[in-house]
């Protein structure tokens, strides 16, 4: 059922405003002295490795949902992912000339930042029940994201192969697949979580996606979003602009639930990864380009992701 475009305007303004206040919350922290690059990197340390393994823990554990109940979901998000790499390479193939550009060309149009901006606007549009079906949609996703990301930036080097056993180790070391997986074998062998454990994981949970948007929105750098060279805002456009529409399509094709089809919007429809930018730099890619990517991203997922709610809202879709 279809409901006014207000009501639909108020819904898309509901989810994206919180992670946008936390955004200039950072950035004024940041611009003002209060925090500075340490306490991002430190911080962004503390996300990675305990508080997010710890929210998709529990998000999942304390769940109803499990793999096999999201798979089609997780197959419409494999085929939005695989048609947004295919699409980015052959355009790279036909416009992108450096080799140090094109992986990260490619990786700027498919690599969402779903653990992190993905989790908070799911947070904020469905609650608990939807972090824990992104929790497992993003976990799966998290693999094939990293596999493609090391094929296109293996080509930085011209070197067109890559390193299964690097990439087995990068997959199985990942503290967040590491959490995802504890979570599913947790559940699946039904092992008790003692209560006062659950409620420090609690404390520990609440702290990654505020503290992350913290830090996301202190690193952000508007000189360099408006020097932003043309392989940046080429790739922007896929991300904000190309990567809605074929999530929306997919999800269409696949006949997703409304809260489906909103989860997949959200998470891939997200701004550029910020590992990306890390190993982009680690492989030897124009690393410089991917950090205006992810600039360019942030700031511009939040109307596009407003206007998507909202038209899909208004037609009744989400």
């Amino acid at each position: 059922m279809t409901g006014s475009f207000l009501d639909a305007m108020l819904f898309s303004v509901g989810v994206t405003l919180p992670s946008i206040l936390l955004l200039v919350l950072g950035w004024y922290l940041r611009r003002s002295d209060q925090i500075d690059q340490r306490f991002c990197d430190q911080a962004s340390k503390i996300v990675f490795n305990y508080s997010l393994p710890a929210l998709l823990f529990f998000s999942i554990y304390r769940s109803d949902t499990d793999l096999l109940e999201n798979l089609n979901l997780i197959l419409a998000g494999v085929v939005t992912i695989m048609s947004l790499f295919l699409g980015a390479e052959l355009v790279a193939r036909r416009l992108v000339k450096a080799p140090r550009d094109h992986g990260v060309f490619v990786q700027g149009v498919f690599r969402a930042n779903m653990m992190i901006i993905g989790l908070a606007f799911v947070s904020s549009a469905y609650g608990a029940n939807g972090v824990a079906i992104a929790a497992i949609f993003g976990g799966v996703l998290t693999l094939l994201l990293n596999v493609l990301a090391v094929i296109t930036l293996s080509k930085a080097t011209g070197n067109k192969k890559f390193n299964p056993l690097l990439m087995a180790r990068q997959i199985v070391t990942n503290p967040l697949i590491i959490g995802i997986l504890l979570s599913l074998a947790c559940k699946w062998l039904h092992v008790p979580i003692p209560s006062l454990i659950a409620e420090a994981g609690g404390y520990v949970s609440s702290l990654a996606l505020p503290l992350a948007l913290i830090c996301a929105g202190a690193t952000l750098d508007f000189r360099k979003i408006f020097s932003a060279s043309d392989i940046a805002m080429w790739s922007s456009v896929g991300r904000l602009i190309v990567a809605p529409i074929v999530a929306v399509i997919v999800g269409l094709v696949f006949a997703l639930s409304s809260m489906e089809l909103g989860v997949m919007l959200l998470m891939t429809a997200s701004p550029a990864a910020a590992a990306s930018y890390v190993m982009a730099k680690a492989m030897g890619a124009n690393d410089v380009a991917a950090a205006n990517i992810i600039g360019i991203t942030t700031v511009g997922a939040m109307p596009t992701m407003a206007v998507s709610l909202t038209l899909l809202r208004f037609f009744g879709l989400i």
